[in-house]
C-alpha cells in the first residue's frame, strides 16, 4: 500500500537507469523540503538509530499522518523526503499496513543504502510506526 505521490516516485524512479542518478534524485527531495523548524530539533523528537542527526516531528491532523524531519546528512534529508512520500496522508492503520522494505525496495533502496545508512532508515521507520500506535 502507497500513496498516490509515492506511486508517481516510483514510477520516476523506473526512468532512471543507473544507482547514481537515482542517488542524486534521492539527494534531490531532501532538498526540496521545507527545512525543519529549529525549535522542532529536539531529545523528544531525535531518531536514535542513525549515524546523522535526524529529527522527526509528526502530527496526525484528522486521523492523517503529517510529518517533517530533518538531518546533518544530504542523503539522510532525502530519505526522509521518500518517507513523507510514502506516509504523509495515511490514518494511523494504514501507515502500520505499509511494507516499508518491500516499498523503499521498489525504489532499489535496499540494494545500495550502506549498513549504517540502512539501520537510520529502519529507525526512522520503527520511529513512525511508533507514532501510529500511540495516536492509533
Amino acid at each position: 500500500m502507497a500513496t498516490p505521490a509515492f506511486e508517481e516516485l516510483v514510477e520516476d524512479f523506473e526512468f532512471l537507469d543507473d544507482w547514481e542518478d537515482r542517488y542524486r534524485h534521492v539527494i534531490d527531495q531532501g532538498k526540496a523540503m521545507e527545512p525543519l523548524a529549529q525549535a522542532l530539533c529536539v531529545p523528544a523528537t531525535k531518531v536514535d538509530g542513525c549515524a546523522s542527526q535526524v529529527w522527526l516531528h509528526a502530527q496526525f491532523e484528522d486521523d492523517k499522518l503529517h510529518f517533517d524531519g530533518a538531518s546533518d546528512a544530504m542523503i539522510v534529508s532525502g530519505l526522509i523526503a521518500v518517507l513523507r512520500t510514502l506516509y504523509n496522508g495515511l490514518s494511523p492503520a494504514d501507515v502500520l499496513a505499509v511494507d516499508a522494505r518491500a516499498e523503499m525496495g521498489r525504489l532499489g533502496l535496499n540494494d545500495h543504502l550502506s549498513a549504517q545508512r540502512s539501520n537510520g532508515l529502519r529507525a526512522m521507520i520503527e520511529r513512525i510506526n511508533e507514532t501510529a500506535v500511540q495516536v492509533g
